[in-house]
């Protein structure tokens, strides 16, 4: 179990839509020694007024909420409090979540379907300064990656002018419509019609699934 300093227990906000899961998750957490869940949360923007109001250690982030992705609101999070370490515990394998979460910054990565000493260990690891991804999950990623530096996998991007591709590589950056106006010396009005653009050719709703793809295509470090 994690000993933070000072012996006090680390802080844990738990974030889900679920009522039953999320109590069930706080309950647990709340009877091992060295945890202390300091706030709940069902949405979204309720997530994000206990981060501000607590600055928890951690954060246990679903990633389906009812008022917005909570990839998205692990980005806000890590924004504004860097020190925050996000684990998302979903139900989702797919690759392009995972790689969504990568980019928006979390620690860690776990479907719901892990033991409770899985979800433990997470903590104690992301806690410590590291990083731990799901086995299923990181497994479809990585061979996700592979196709693509094997060239088996068409490459989604064909269809994007240069230009585009660039937006699409400063979105991957987590930068804003205005940075990137800036960036490029574009009219923000002209870079948000153009990343609406971008998000139709791809068949995509949102920039985060959008820099996921990007991430996904470029080789590994």
């Amino acid at each position: 179990m994690p000993e933070p300093e000072s012996d006090r227990p680390l802080r844990i906000l738990v974030v889900d839509d679920h009522d039953i899961v999320r109590q069930g998750i706080a309950a647990l957490l709340e009877r091992q020694p060295g945890y202390e869940v300091v706030a709940q949360a069902g949405t979204a923007a309720d997530a994000l007024i206990a981060a501000n109001r607590y600055a928890p250690d951690i954060v246990i982030l679903d990633v389906n909420l009812p008022d917005g992705s909570g990839i998205e609101t692990c980005r806000e999070i890590k924004a504004r409090h860097p020190e925050t370490k996000v684990v998302i515990l979903t139900g989702s394998a797919d690759e392009d979540t995972v790689l969504t979460a990568v980019v928006a910054g979390a620690n860690g990565y776990l479907l719901k379907s892990s033991g409770v000493r899985d979800v433990m260990h997470a903590i104690d690891v992301v806690a410590d300064g590291g990083s731990l991804l799901d086995p299923v999950a990181t497994d479809r990623m990585v061979r996700r990656i592979r196709r693509l530096g094997e060239g088996t996998e068409a490459d989604p991007l064909v269809g994007l002018a240069a230009r585009e591709r660039r937006i699409l590589e400063l979105i991957s950056a987590g930068q804003t419509n205005k940075e990137i106006a800036a960036e490029i010396k574009l009219s923000e009005k002209t870079v948000k019609r153009s990343v609406s653009v971008i998000l139709s050719k791809l068949n995509l709703e949102r920039r985060a699934q959008a820099a996921a793809l990007y991430a996904g295509r470029r080789p590994p470090d």
